[in-house]
């Protein structure tokens, strides 16, 4: 089975008011295509850093990310904006989703980016097979929070990505919410062979994925 993701000695230092925090300290990380993955760790461990950095939304101080064999930060800044959006899907705990804009058009903007032609038809088919097909015309403060993380998952795959990444993607859900979420994933993962990679600190969650990678203080203690 080949990589999804490979990470090699991946380093992130932030500088803040003169003091240097190293979020992540020589990370080197194997992902199989279609593997789902848990990262877990206590807040502050590096699990967002990571995610940032396996993204390409943010640069590291030292290391290498290889996406499907290729070094995303070797790619100049606009193939690496239209290789994250063909290759990479993300979804987040806050879904950042655009208020003024309806369920479709949050979902369709990926496609539009790069002027898809069947961007709204594509948009609908997905939100209806989320369960969201009433919603179409309906905006956030519209919906409740778990539509509107539906809503931010069908964003994030409209591009039939082959790596979904997610960020505590049932922080702000309750218990029934959150497992509609996890097996919606999981069904995307069996299904479409989607590699997921889900930031958590819950159990229950890490539970529906096929392995558990643990962070402790920026370092992997466990993979």
């Amino acid at each position: 089975m080949s990589s999804a993701i490979k990470t090699e000695n991946l380093k992130k230092v932030y500088y803040l008011e003169g003091a240097e925090i190293h979020a992540l300290k020589g990370i080197n990380l194997e992902i199989k295509d279609g593997e789902m993955v848990a990262l877990m760790g206590p807040s502050g461990s590096g699990k967002s850093t990571l995610l940032h950095l396996l993204g390409g939304i943010d640069i590291p101080t030292e290391g290498k990310v290889f996406i499907k064999d290729k070094d995303i930060f070797h790619l100049p800044e606009k193939l690496l904006s239209r290789f994250r959006n063909e290759n990479i899907g993300f979804v987040f705990q806050f879904h950042y989703l655009l208020p003024e804009f309806t369920a479709l058009e949050n979902v369709m903007l990926p496609a539009e980016i790069y002027k898809k032609k069947d961007a709204k038809e594509k948009a609908k088919e997905i939100l209806v097979r989320l369960g969201l097909g009433h919603r179409l015309g309906h905006r956030p403060s519209q919906m409740s929070g778990g539509e509107q993380q539906r809503v931010a998952i069908a964003r994030a795959i409209i591009n039939n990505p082959d790596i979904l990444l997610a960020d505590e993607p049932t922080g702000n859900l309750d218990s029934e919410n959150s497992k509609i979420v996890m097996n919606i994933l999981k069904e995307m993962n069996e299904k479409y062979k989607v590699t997921m990679v889900i930031a958590t600190h819950d159990m229950e969650v890490a539970e529906y994925c096929s392995r558990i990678i643990k962070l402790k203080d920026g370092k992997l203690i466990e993979a």
